[in-house]
Order: structure tokens, then C-alpha cells, then sequence
């Protein structure tokens, strides 16, 4: 019942989110009732477990899309206060669950309905038997087998969501690490042994000649604590942009380590695909596999592209405006990289799975075209409401840049660089992907 309430209290924006996931749930909904139709009219399992395995693209798709939507919810982010009232980081979590069911659930009644009306089991609605034949009207419809059909991608999308928002807290029977002490007592993240007459040299160094002499020599980025700890990443000037106002910079995180693989696996697929167009089975499963390496490649190098892209935007004497695009791009590399990749791989699978599709096959084309369409647009959604939450992540620096002075006309040109600066990497790459996996496929 509270997810239900928070589910309708929920701003516009979240409710549009949210009928996103519903739409993709009945789509994918309306394939995996497809595949039964097709099984109840065709003796061979063969060709019905083919078409219920090309639902599994479907299905991941909207589960993603879920998992991503769930993600940007303000109303399951944890609060201060919240633990008071009995809704804590689990509580959160399950609540979120339960709201991405009711919407996959939502989705899932809509497919059944939509597929009964075209069976023509329902009369005195509009369109009432259009697909009598495709959708094996004649035969009796297994209801325990379509309502289980149904289920799987409300129970798949609630479990991604539990297991993707799960409280990450250490765990309470774990011993804590003992302190760990350096120089005269102070603490430290690693040991540090003394050498001998160390204290002596401390000494020395309390006088006020040897502090003038410390302070004055030091640059200010280089000056140290009693405690020996440097100071933070990043830290410095900080650069102003045209209006004089002082950007504070962004903290930038560690490279993405999923390149070096993504690249391997990239490369791989390629490989397989080269050998079979030569081999001459370019529809074959070796071809197959091939394209499945060569999008899953694609589709792990994203975050680390994404930092480089950062870093390349810092090069050769940056401004204000490359310096904050450039780290707000390497700071949300996994972010943003991770659903951007998964584009560029669906486009270049899509474009290589056009040259393989049988034209003569005309009963199988409305629900390719379904499939493209709902996996093309879960994709792009996601990457979608992936920019919305970076936007989340970076409201309080933004707040702080309009404070400091930074103009709106600034932080939108930021924004149109990133944005143009991953558009003019991956398109290319994504154009010279698609053509390599196609031509084999083709031939």
C-alpha cells in the first residue's frame, strides 16, 4: 500500500518514467504471448524456442530500463529521518521492488488484453480478431502458461531492482581494523616505521625559522600536515571562466578498468566474424557469436571511452568551460558510459542483423519490427534517465556554481560540449562497427 502511494504522489516527470517501463513491459509482454501463439500452431519446438529465445533482447532491455528508472526515483532515496519513521536503506529498497512490479505488472495486463482483443476473444471492442490466424485463435489459449509467460518481466525487474539498490552497509560480525599510528602517534592509512634519532630531527623542525623556512620553500599545492597526508586530488587554482567567476573544479574518479577488456572482446568478435566471411558461413552460429562478441565489446568499452573523452576535453591548454566538461565527463564515465555503450551496440547489431533478416518470412515482421523498436527505445531511455541522474549527482556542485557566480549561458555550453564530444567518438566507431559486422553476415 505505501508503494502504491508513493507510486501515485510520485512528480510528472517520475510518472512518465514510469509508464516508459510499463509500455516496454507490454511489449515484451506481447512477444512472449507471440511465441506461445506460435507454439500452439506449429508442431516443430524448435522454431518456437528460437522465437522465445530472440525475446530474451526484449526482456533485458525493459529490465534495464527499470533497474535505471528505479535508480533516479526521488521518492526510495534514502533521507535523514527516514530510519526514524521505520524506512530505512531495506525498507527503500523493497518499496522500490514493489513499484517497478506494479508498473511491469501494469504493462504485462495491458499485453494480455491487447493480445486477447486481436484473438478475437473479446468482442465489442475495436479491432477484435485482426490476428486470428497469426495468433492461433483457433486453438485454445493455455492460461496458466500465458500468466507465467506474463510474469517474468515483473519478477525479473523487481529482483534486478532489489539486488541493484540492496543496502551496501559492512557487515556487523566483521572485526574493525585496528588504528594504525605514524609519525609521534599520528594516525595513518599505512604503518610507518621511525628511524632512529627521528624525534631529535622533530625537534629541530618546531623552531620558527625552520617553519618560515618550510613555508616559504613549499609551493601551496605541496604543504603537508603533522599528519604527513597530502592534500586532496585536484586541488589548486581554481579557474574562472569569461564573467570572472570562480569555478570551483570537479573532483574526477579513477579510469574505468573494463577498457583493456572491452577492447579484447571487441577485437575477438571481429576476428570470429572475419573467419567466417571467409570461410563463407556468414549465417551461420559462428557469425552469430561473433556479432554477440563484437556488441558486448562495444558495449564495455563505453565508460572507459567516456573517460577518455574527459581527458582528451583537458588537453593542450584548457579553458573553464573544457576543464568542467571534462571532468563532469570523467567523473561519470561508468554512469553514463555504461548505458551509452549498450546503444551503440544495439544500433550496430541492428544494422547488421537487416542484412541477415529473411524477406521472405512475412508473418515474422511485425514482431521484428516490435523487437527493434522496444530494445532501440529501452536503450535510448535509459541513457536518457542516466543524464537525469548525473544531473541528481551534480545538483548541489551546480547550485554552487550559480552561487559563485558562474552564469546559466556557461553550465549549458558545458553540457552541449559533452555532449558533442561523445557524439563525435562513438559515432564513428559505432558506424565503423556496424559496417565490419555486416559485411560477413551479408555476404
Amino acid at each position: 500500500m505505501l508503494a502504491l502511494r508513493l507510486s501515485l504522489g510520485a512528480q510528472p516527470a517520475v510518472q512518465v518514467r514510469r509508464l516508459l517501463v510499463a509500455g516496454a513491459s507490454a511489449g515484451t509482454g506481447f512477444l512472449l504471448l507471440s511465441a506461445l501463439g506460435h507454439a500452439l500452431t506449429h508442431p516443430d519446438p524448435s522454431a518456437s524456442a528460437l522465437r522465445l529465445a530472440w525475446c530474451a533482447a526484449p526482456l533485458a532491455a525493459t529490465v534495464y530500463l527499470a533497474v535505471a528508472v528505479a535508480r533516479t526515483d526521488p521518492a526510495t532515496r534514502p533521507r535523514p529521518g527516514l530510519s526514524a519513521v521505520g524506512l530505512g536503506p531495506a525498507k527503500l529498497m523493497a518499496i522500490s521492488a514493489a513499484t517497478t512490479a506494479l508498473s511491469c505488472l501494469l504493462g504485462s495486463a495491458l499485453a494480455l488484453l491487447v493480445f486477447l482483443q486481436l484473438r478475437g476473444d473479446l468482442t465489442g471492442m475495436p479491432l477484435g480478431g485482426g490476428a486470428r490466424e497469426f495468433l492461433a485463435a483457433d486453438r485454445p489459449l493455455p492460461m496458466p502458461a500465458a500468466l507465467t509467460l506474463l510474469a517474468v518481466v515483473p519478477l525479473s525487474a523487481a529482483a534486478a531492482v532489489a539486488v541493484t539498490l540492496r543496502p551496501r552497509e559492512p557487515v556487523t560480525g566483521a572485526g574493525r581494523a585496528g588504528r594504525v599510528y605514524g609519525r609521534f602517534g599520528a594516525y595513518r592509512r599505512t604503518p610507518m616505521l621511525e628511524s632512529f634519532g627521528a624525534y631529535g630531527r622533530f625537534g629541530r623542525q618546531l623552531g620558527a625559522a625552520a617553519r618560515g623556512r618550510r613555508t616559504a620553500g613549499a609551493p601551496a599545492g605541496d604543504q603537508q600536515d603533522g599528519t604527513g597526508a597530502e592534500s586532496a586530488e585536484g586541488a589548486g587554482p581554481e579557474p574562472a571562466d569569461g564573467s570572472g567567476a570562480v569555478v570551483p573544479p570537479v573532483v574526477p574518479t579513477a579510469a574505468p578498468s573494463g577498457l583493456p577488456w572491452g577492447v579484447t572482446v571487441l577485437a575477438v568478435g571481429l576476428a570470429v566474424e572475419a573467419l567466417t566471411s571467409r570461410t563463407g558461413s556468414g549465417d551461420g552460429p559462428a557469425a552469430l557469436l561473433g556479432l554477440a562478441l563484437t556488441c558486448l565489446g562495444l558495449a564495455l568499452v563505453g565508460p572507459g571511452l567516456t573517460h577518455l573523452c574527459g581527458r582528451l576535453l583537458q588537453a593542450f591548454r584548457p579553458g573553464a568551460l573544457r576543464l568542467l566538461a571534462g571532468r563532469v565527463l570523467m567523473t561519470e564515465a561508468t554512469r553514463i558510459g555504461r548505458p551509452l555503450g549498450v546503444v551503440c551496440a544495439v544500433v550496430a547489431a541492428a544494422y547488421a542483423m537487416a542484412s541477415l533478416h529473411d524477406h521472405e518470412d512475412p508473418s515474422a515482421g511485425p514482431l521484428v519490427v516490435l523487437g527493434v523498436l522496444l530494445v532501440a527505445g529501452c536503450t535510448v531511455a535509459t541513457l536518457l534517465t542516466a543524464a537525469v541522474e548525473a544531473k541528481q549527482a551534480h545538483s548541489g556542485t551546480t547550485e554552487s556554481l550559480r552561487r559563485l557566480g558562474a552564469p546559466a549561458a556557461s553550465l549549458r555550453r558545458a553540457a552541449a560540449l559533452r555532449a558533442g564530444a561523445l557524439l563525435v567518438l562513438f559515432g564513428p566507431l559505432t558506424v565503423a562497427v556496424a559496417e565490419l559486422s555486416a559485411w560477413p553476415l551479408g555476404g
